[in-house]
This record gives C-alpha cells, structure tokens and sequence, in this order.
C-alpha cells in the first residue's frame, strides 16, 4: 500500500513513516496539502492519505472530491487537538489518529484501508465458483486475462487476484488502456528519458518499472494499438523494456493481469489484436458474468453501496423497500455494478421516506407496449443517437464512465460525440459525478 503523509504531524512524521513501513506500507512527503494534490494528480498509486490535522483538512478533501481523486483520508493530531480531529471527521476524513502514532492503530486503519478499496462483496453461487478458482490460480506466476462487459467488476477481481498472490505485498499499478491518448501509452507504459522528446524535462519510470516485482493490470487492453502491442509483447516475453530514448534495455520482473470487454479472438480475426499477444495473455481466462445473470449478487452490493454513501454524505442508514428489491431484481442492469453503484448512489441523495422505494432508485421503465406509438418514426440516426447518449446520461447524473459503459462504447468515443453536440448548440448534462 502506498501512503502519502501530508504536513509535519507535529514532528511525528519519522516515527509515523517507519510504522507504516513495518506494516507493509510505501511511504510518500509531502509539507502541504497543495504539494500532496500535485502527487495525486501525477497519477500516483496512493491509497491512503494521513493528513495533519492543522492543515485545512476540509478544503484539501473537497479539492479531491472536485477532481475526483479516490483516496482514503484520515487525520492525525496531538490529543489536544479534539476540536480539529471533529472538523475533520466532519469534513470526510475516516479516521483520526492521534500522536504520537500507535503501531497497533495504524497497523488496523491500514488493514482496514485496504478492505475497504479491494472489498469484493457477493452473494451469488457463481460469483462465490470465480472467486475460488481466482483464489487457486493467483500464487502462480502466470499472466491472467479477465473478460467481461464494462462494469461487471474486472478491476477488483484483478485485485483480488494480486492480494492473493506470492506479490501481494508489492505494488499493484492499474492502467486504463482506453483513457490515454495512444500518443502517450507507450511513455505510460515503458517511461522516457530526460530530453527524449519536447518535454521531457526529466526522466519518468513507466507504469512497467514501477510494477516490477508485482502486478500491472493492463485495464481494456483491447483498446491498446496495434504498434503498442508488439512492445507489450515484447516486455512480456523478454522480461525487459526500453524506455523512450533509452540507450539499452531495463530487466523488469512484473506479472501481467488484463481486462477486455470486447471479444479478444474475433479482433484478432480482424487484424486488430496480436495473436502472438492474445496467446500470451489468455493463459487463465476468468469471465465475469453480467449482473443481470449473478442475481443473488444485486441485493447483497446494493445494501453495500446504501451503507457506504450514507456514511459518506452524512444520512442515516434506510432499507430497501420489497416493492425496490423485486424492481431491482427484475431489472437488467445493462451498466452492471457501475450502474447498480451509481444508482444506489443516488437513491440515497434522493429518498426522503422511511425506506428506499422504487422513486427513488429511478430505474429506466420498460419498453413501450404495443399499444404506444413509436417515437423514432421521421428522426434522424444521428438525432436517435444523441438522444439516446443524452438521456443515458441524465440516468448517470453526468457520470461519463458510467454512460459509456452502458452505450457500450469507450469513454473516448462519449467525450468527443459530447464535445460535438455542445458545438452543435445542444444542451449536455454537467460532469456532476464522474
């Protein structure tokens, strides 16, 4: 686990630093709360933030919430420092700790840090038959390919997978293949040199160097070009990678786990994906079913996500109403958990009742009957298309990722047809949560 400690935690941050070592813990400076943002926004592997609670604690956790950045919090102060660690619990911060640190109570907050970012939470059959199967085959060594549609979870199972492995006590680097530009995957991935191309100012380890000895997850590596692919392959095979600009080859020692939602076998029919890569990569295959065919699973997480945002907004903890739960199972989830997420997330902004009905989970209504007139007759193509994208999200409150996973179509895609419809005049709802 990388922990970023921001402030002096009146001069405790040596004494703290080498406790989280001793519990397996990476450890990152920063003197301000705006240095530690510009950390977060390098991309930075951070999981865990321990914040001086001198620093304004409430405006560094809504400088994360703003800019998205997903990161535990938790504050550290003297004992007499009650009134801030209320601010700050207040302000979001999970914990408090107080100084100087106990070893026990960091050791349990880490502990409790990474069940709360890896926690894969179930109740169907299936779900329960991938989990062991991933659980037998994670201490190999071998490379993993997760497949699956957008949302169904690939990314935790990926997790899972490393928590469980002989490198479970090494780093675990995630990259999004589909949300890097193609011109810059590569220096992503296998890093540059000072002076390789305009703008590099100095040397940058790739996302490969930085996992070595651990785990990369290649996340959507179907989006991956076909130029990108021959270097992967290479990496793979020789356990070596050149950086941009490099003079000779870096050995790296990194066990590779991808995720596709897309059908691998049939790009590699249409020339868009390396069959050389494809067999490297596909030695475990582990498919994730959607939501819609894990139903034991809907319930279990929905009451997951009602919990978590209830403690996260500060509401008082409500059930499902039965009317909700037969709605919610008769749904089809074309989002998966994403959408189950999102739409839990909502219901709890929006319940004002001693439960959470059906108004307030606002799930699409079904398909008009027979008896309804058709309301595509005489529309354009490109008109049905932006008012499908539109009205997706709307459903998503703004969130991008999430409608994009339910079009069926990259974030990449979404972005750019948003970006045309506000040229062309028309209104796209606000990126209010993703």
């Amino acid at each position: 686990m990388e922990i970023l400690i921001v402030g002096t935690l009146n001069g405790q941050i040596g004494a703290a630093s080498k406790i989280a070592i001793s519990q397996g813990g990476q450890v990152l400076l920063a003197d301000s709360a705006e240095k530690a943002l510009e950390i977060l926004r390098s991309g930075k592997t951070v999981e865990l933030v321990m914040i001086d609670v001198k620093l304004d604690v409430a405006k560094f956790i809504s400088s994360l919430e703003q800019e998205r950045i997903n990161v535990l919090v938790v504050a550290c102060g003297v004992a007499n420092d009650t009134s801030l660690a209320v601010k700050a619990i207040k302000a979001g911060a999970k914990e408090y700790i107080p100084l100087p640190p106990d070893p026990e109570l960091i050791g349990a907050v880490l502990a409790a840090a990474t069940r709360e970012n890896h926690a894969l939470i179930y109740g169907d059959k299936k779900t329960e038959t991938i989990l062991k199967m991933a659980k037998q085959i994670a201490p190999s060594e071998a490379s993993v390919l997760l497949t699956g549609s957008s949302g169904t979870g690939k990314e935790i199972f990926s997790r899972f997978l490393h928590d469980n492995s002989k490198r479970a006590n090494k780093k675990f680097v995630a990259v999004n293949c589909a949300a890097i530009p193609e011109t810059l995957l590569e220096s992503e991935l296998f890093g540059y040199e000072k002076g390789a191309f305009t703008g590099a100012v100095s040397r940058r380890i790739g996302k490969f160097e930085e996992a070595s000895d651990g785990t990369l997850l290649l996340d959507e590596i179907s989006e991956m070009d076909i130029g990108i692919q021959a270097k992967l392959l290479r990496a793979i095979q020789e356990k070596e990678i050149d950086r941009i600009g490099g003079k000779s080859p870096i050995k790296v020692n990194t066990r590779i786990i991808a995720t596709s939602n897309r059908n691998l076998a049939e790009a590699v029919e249409k020339g868009t994906f390396r069959q050389d890569l494809y067999y490297r990569l596909n030695v475990i295959n582990l498919n994730i079913p959607d939501l819609k065919d894990r139903p034991g699973d809907i319930i279990v997480l929905a009451k997951h996500f009602i919990k978590k945002f209830s403690e996260l907004n500060d509401l008082p903890m409500k059930d499902l109403s039965p009317q909700a739960e037969q709605a919610m199972l008769a749904y089809s989830w074309p989002g998966n958990v994403r959408e189950l997420e999102n739409t839990m997330h909502r219901a709890v902004l929006l319940s004002g009742g001693e439960e959470i009905d059906t108004a307030s989970i606002m799930l699409p209504t079904s398909e008009p009957s027979a008896s309804e007139e058709p309301t595509s007759v005489g529309q354009t193509v490109a008109g049905m298309e932006r008012k499908l994208i539109i009205d997706t999200l709307k459903h998503t409150l703004g969130n991008r990722t999430t409608a994009a996973n339910i079009l069926g179509i990259s974030i990449r895609t979404l972005r750019n047809k948003l970006k045309q419809y506000q040229e062309e005049g028309f209104d796209v709802p606000p990126a209010t949560l993703g």
